[in-house]
């Protein structure tokens, strides 16, 4: 007991240094750390990336493809080598518009990752604020079970000296010490839970958590009913599945496209060593390339696309439904956690009373040890249950705004630099080659003036 003692003593003595070493932590700088230091997030923002590329790889489908091309070839019938050197550019003219669907497709696909990942950094925020409070609501609980031990210490003590000049029995002083025992044994427990919740601060926020300053003002929620209209508007996880279900469209219509046919221009020159054709040649081709038997595989590619348009429809109406109960859930648990914590300050003035008086009686002969000490435990424990009251509505709060869809740093105006997914993909997503000759930018410019269907 001594050595439990004695580390209690220096977790206490740990967290009055950083009181007077470093700014004490707030809830809004925690969230904004949270957000800085998130590995899960940085993972994603570069899965957002490899989606991002998908749309470049798309747009460079619709460009021409140029290859140089050597080839050396022995005729052993007339013992002759033949070498040639070519140059040979193709280009897509028309495929009954299915490459410029799967662009769109592709488009719709980064739309989706990007909510996704604001989705992602309302859940990095939400564990945030758990961490933190959870370490708060501890240190308040371990503060109050210290407060109880030196009162049934003192308690004890005072059972053991009236019990040597006879005024108490040996049951009393039994009693006394059971409690206290007890006590104590709560009072391990709860330096054991504000560790495991220091650790879990450490996972969430990127860091130890320092001296807590306490959450601060609670902050501005919608209405009930207007929360229901902005999770359907807002929400990242509702818009990454609209988003996918016109994705999975697009899909459709490029597996559609696949029936029709397809134009495409070639050209080749070079020059030919040897053999019957030597010399420099040119040549230009323009073919029609139109589908007509393919053993069942285009209707097959229709019907999973179908099929996944149909899941992803079904599967944001299944969303919908969810964010609203959660809406209405998050709400139940504030006004659950708001009634208790009136009911828990009424319950510890009327318990202190309680305790007051019963000691006082007690004083006097007119009341017993046992008396005291339950009275000692039901304020013990009102208090108790108005910091985990407390502790409830902060967190039932944000979570309000996690399932509206407001938890993000812009919402909140969180002192951290924002991440912005846009950057990337304006610098990639329009396929810019590794090495872009003048010509070659003249090429796409010509490109882009003619258009494509």
């Amino acid at each position: 007991m001594r050595r439990m003692m004695l580390t209690v003593t220096l977790i206490t003595i740990g967290f009055g240094l950083s009181a007077g070493t470093v700014v004490a932590d707030t809830l809004r700088a925690t969230m904004a750390d949270a957000y800085r230091n998130s590995d899960l997030l940085e993972q994603n923002r570069y899965l957002l990336r490899v989606s991002d590329e998908g749309v470049a790889q798309q747009m460079a489908s619709l460009r021409p493809v140029v290859n140089f091309v050597a080839q050396s070839r022995y005729d052993a019938t007339t013992a002759t080598t033949v070498s040639s050197l070519h140059l040979t550019a193709e280009l897509l003219l028309s495929n009954n518009g299915g490459r410029l669907a799967a662009l769109s497709a592709a488009r719709q696909a980064v739309l989706s990752t990007r909510q996704q990942l604001v989705g992602l950094e309302q859940q990095v925020l939400l564990d945030a604020v758990n961490a933190y409070m959870n370490v708060w609501r501890d240190l308040q609980v371990v503060q109050v079970r210290e407060s109880n031990v030196r009162v049934l210490t003192q308690q004890f003590r005072a059972a053991q000296d009236r019990f040597d000049v006879g005024e108490d029995t040996r049951t009393d002083v039994a009693f006394a010490e059971a409690q206290l025992a007890a006590a104590r044994s709560a009072l391990a427990a709860a330096y054991g839970g504000l560790e495991i919740s220091r650790e879990l601060f450490t996972l969430s926020i990127g860091r130890a958590p320092g001296n807590l300053a306490g959450p601060g003002n609670l902050p501005t929620l919608p209405e009930s009913v207007a929360a229901d209209a902005l999770t359907r508007q807002i929400h990242p996880d509702i818009l990454a599945l609209q988003f996918q279900v016109a994705a999975d469209g697009y899909n459709l219509a490029e597996a559609r496209a696949d029936y029709g046919p397809s134009i495409s221009l070639q050209a080749q020159t070079g020059r030919t060593y040897g053999g019957f054709n030597e010399g420099e040649n040119s040549s230009v081709t323009l073919s029609l390339t139109q589908p007509i038997y393919r053993g069942g595989q285009l209707a097959s590619l229709e019907r999973v696309a179908l099929a996944r348009l149909s899941a992803s429809q079904f599967a944001l109406n299944q969303q919908v439904r969810v964010n609203l109960q959660n809406v209405g859930n998050a709400y139940t648990r504030l006004r659950i956690a708001s009634a208790q914590s009136v009911a828990s300050d009424q319950q510890i003035r009327a318990a202190q009373l309680a305790f007051d008086g019963v000691r006082e009686e007690a004083s006097l002969g007119a009341r017993t040890i046992l008396d005291v000490l339950d009275a000692e435990q039901d304020l013990l424990d009102a208090r108790i249950g108005r910091i985990e009251a407390q502790t409830d509505i902060y967190t039932a709060s944000y979570n309000i705004l996690a399932t509206v869809g407001l938890l993000t740093v812009d919402h909140l105006e969180l002192p951290v630099p924002r991440y912005d997914p846009a950057n990337y993909s304006n610098a990639y997503s329009g396929a810019p080659p590794r090495l872009l000759s003048p010509q070659g930018e003249r090429l796409d410019a010509v490109l882009d003036r003619m258009g494509r269907d």
